[in-house]
C-alpha cells in the first residue's frame, strides 16, 4: 500500500483499518521506498524500546526508506544515533530539560504567552497557529539556546519546508537545508566570539574544552535538533489541543471550570491527536519478529504512534476525547531510550499556553472556514487555526 493514501486528511480512519487487518504491513514509504508499518500498541511500545531496532542509517539496506536526507553537519544528531554515542550526547544536553530546570522556565514561558495574547487585543479574529501556537515554542527554545530575535521567523519557514514540503516548490527543502546550515555555522562562530549565558554556549564550552566528548558536527547537529524538535512537537501539540477543545464544547466547559485538570488533559490531547503520526524510522540489526511477522535485517520499520494511541486494546473507546481519562502510557512522545528529550518542556509549554488562553478569552470559538492539515506524514498539525475571541465583558 501507499502510506500517503488518506493518511494526511483521515489518519485515524486509515490506521483503524490497518490495525484491524493486521499488526504489520508492507508499505511504500513517504518517498516510495519499501518499509514495514507497525500499528498496534503492544507491538509499537515493545519496538520503541528494542535495542535491535537501530536509528543509525548505516544499518539500512540499499533501496529502503531512510528518512530525511541532511548534510553530515546536521545529520549527526540523536535521531540517527544508537548507544554509546546517543547516551553520551543525551547526557550532555539532558540537564537543560530536567523537571527542575523546566519548572524554572514556567514563569518566563507564561510571560511570553501573555505578551502574545496582549498583542491580539481584547477581541477579534486570528489564526491561532501564526499568532500564538507557533511563536510561543519558537520564542522559548530560541531563548534557551540564545538565538537572536531577528532569525526566529526564518527558522519557522525553514522547518515548515522540511516537515511539509510544498509540491509546487520541489527545491524548497534543499534550499532550507542550505540556509539552516549557513545559519548554524554563523551562529556558532558568533557564540564563540561573544559567549553568553545560554545552552548553546554551554555546549560549545563542552566541545572546545573536551573535543572527545562532542564533535563539531555533533555540536551543530545538536543545536539543529533542539531548535527543530523543540518547535515542531510543541506547536502541533498546542494547536491540536485547542482544536480538540473547540470541537468538544462540553470538555472545554469542564476545563474552564477546573483549570487544575489541564496537566491531565494535556496527556489526553497528546494521546488523542498527538504531534507526530510516526516515530523516526528504524533498521533491524538482525532478522526480527514483530507482531508475528519476520522483518529482515536492514529493512525500514515505521512505528505508528497515532495508531498505537488509538488502539482499543490499550485505550477503551479510543476515538473519544475524554479529558478525565487516564492517558498515561501513551506513546505520543515516544518510549525507551529515545523518548523525547524535550517532553517535560513540551508539556509545560502546552499547559501554560492553554491556561493563559482560557483565562484571557472566555469567548473563544472556531471561525468560519475549512480546516487544512499540513501535507506531512511526519508532523500532525494544522496549517492554520482561525478563531474568534473576546475577553469577558465587565
Amino acid at each position: 500500500m501507499d502510506l500517503a493514501d488518506g493518511l494526511i486528511d483521515h489518519p485515524y480512519d486509515v490506521y483503524r483499518r490497518l490495525r484491524e487487518a493486521a499488526p504489520v504491513h508492507r508499505i511504500a514509504g513517504p518517498d516510495g521506498s519499501p518499509a514495514w508499518l507497525v500499528t498496534r500498541y503492544d507491538d509499537v511500545r515493545e519496538a520503541l524500546a528494542d535495542p535491535r531496532l537501530s536509528l543509525d542509517k548505516r544499518h539500512a539496506a540499499p533501496g529502503t526508506y531512510r528518512g530525511l536526507a541532511l548534510p553530515a553537519a546536521l545529520d549527526a544528531n540523536l535521531l540517527n544515533m544508537d548507544p554509546p554515542d546517543h547516551t553520551r550526547i543525551r547526557r550532555l544536553v539532558g540537564r537543560a530539560f530536567t523537571p527542575t530546570r523546566v519548572a524554572q522556565l514556567r514563569t518566563p514561558v507564561r510571560r511570553t504567552a501573555d505578551r502574545l495574547l496582549d498583542a491580539l487585543g481584547p477581541h477579534g479574529t486570528t489564526d491561532l497557529i501564526a499568532s500564538y501556537a507557533a511563536p510561543l515554542p519558537i520564542a522559548v527554545i530560541c531563548d534557551l539556546l540564545g538565538v537572536p530575535d531577528e532569525h526566529r521567523r526564518d527558522f519557522r519557514d525553514w522547518t515548515d519546508a522540511l516537515v511539509a514540503p510544498d509540491p509546487a516548490r520541489p527545491q524548497a527543502a534543499k534550499e532550507a537545508v542550505v540556509a539552516m546550515l549557513g545559519f548554524f555555522t554563523r551562529l556558532l562562530a558568533d557564540k564563540r566570539r561573544e559567549p553568553a549565558d545560554d545552552l548553546l554556549c554551554d555546549l560549545i564550552a563542552v566541545r572546545d574544552t573536551d573535543g572527545d566528548r562532542l564533535g563539531e558536527d555533533e555540536l551543530m547537529s545538536l543545536a539543529f535538533l533542539i531548535l527543530f524538535a523543540g518547535y515542531e512537537n510543541t506547536v502541533q501539540l498546542i494547536g491540536n489541543a485547542v482544536l480538540a477543545l473547540l470541537s468538544h464544547p462540553e470538555q472545554l466547559a469542564a476545563l474552564r471550570e477546573d483549570r487544575s485538570r489541564i496537566p491531565r488533559a494535556v496527556e489526553e490531547f497528546a494521546r488523542h491527536d498527538g504531534p507526530a503520526l510516526l516515530a523516526i524510522r528504524r533498521f533491524p540489526t538482525e532478522d526480527i519478529t514483530i507482531g508475528g511477522v519476520t522483518v529482515p535485517a536492514g529493512d525500514t520499520v515505521l512505528l505508528s504512534l497515532s495508531a498505537a494511541n488509538r488502539d482499543p486494546a490499550r485505550f477503551p473507546d479510543p476515538d473519544r476525547l475524554d479529558l478525565a481519562r487516564d492517558a498515561s502510557g501513551h506513546l505520543a512522545l515516544g518510549h525507551g531510550i529515545h523518548y523525547c528529550l524535550g517532553a517535560p518542556l513540551a508539556r509545560a509549554e502546552t499547559e501554560i499556553a492553554l491556561e493563559a488562553l482560557l483565562e484571557r478569552f472566555p469567548e473563544l470559538a472556531l471561525a468560519e472556514g475549512d480546516l487544512r492539515w499540513r501535507r506531512s506524514l511526519r508532523a500532525r498539525g494544522l496549517l492554520a487555526l482561525p478563531v474568534t475571541y473576546a475577553e469577558k465583558c465587565s
